[in-house]
């Protein structure tokens, strides 16, 4: 008799910092999530991108993401992406869209869709943001939503407007 564990999922995680050493910040999330078990498959590259939200007035990000297999449940995956940003010194209580050492967003889990008070899959920015488009595609050009959006088509919709300049591979 075999006993199976919670099925793995692929998932894909956004990384961005804009306080201190930016890429060491995104290298040292990659880092905190294999040490933690996460089976991170492949890395973008890093992209330079200009602030979004409310507060504009900041430096830029370095931005990325991360394909990852996980056995994690969205929530489970979710507290751990707020553990590390913390670790990384990240304060969580400040105001939305503010300069941050780290920031980890979960945004796409396998075909899930959820709705939680804590946790929307798809990320609902997903698809209105060149700083988190940029960075999935060239991890898969082919992704889609759960409803069949393709994202490659979300980009193109985009027009001109929210930079976002691939910079370099990640080193990992």
């Amino acid at each position: 008799m075999t006993l199976e564990g919670p099925p793995r999922r692929a998932a894909y995680l956004g990384l961005g910092s804009n306080v201190g050493h930016r890429e060491g910040h995104l290298q040292a999330a990659i880092r905190l999530l294999r040490e933690q078990g996460i089976e991170v498959q492949a890395v973008s590259s890093a992209y330079e991108t200009e602030p979004v939200g409310e507060v504009l007035d900041q430096p830029d990000f370095l931005n990325a993401a991360v394909r990852i297999q996980t056995d994690l449940e969205p929530e489970a995956l979710h507290d751990l992406c707020k553990e590390i940003e913390v670790e990384r010194g990240r304060v969580l209580d400040g105001p939305r869209h503010s300069p941050r050492p780290l920031d980890v967003d979960l945004l796409l889990v396998g075909d899930l869709e959820l709705v939680t008070e804590r946790l929307t899959l798809p990320h609902p920015e997903v698809t209105s943001r060149r700083f988190v488009l940029a960075p999935l595609l060239e991890l898969d050009a082919e992704l889609s939503l759960p409803d069949g959006t393709h994202l490659a088509d979300a980009l193109a919709e985009l027009g001109p407007g929210q930079r976002a300049e691939r910079v370099a591979p990640l080193e990992v």
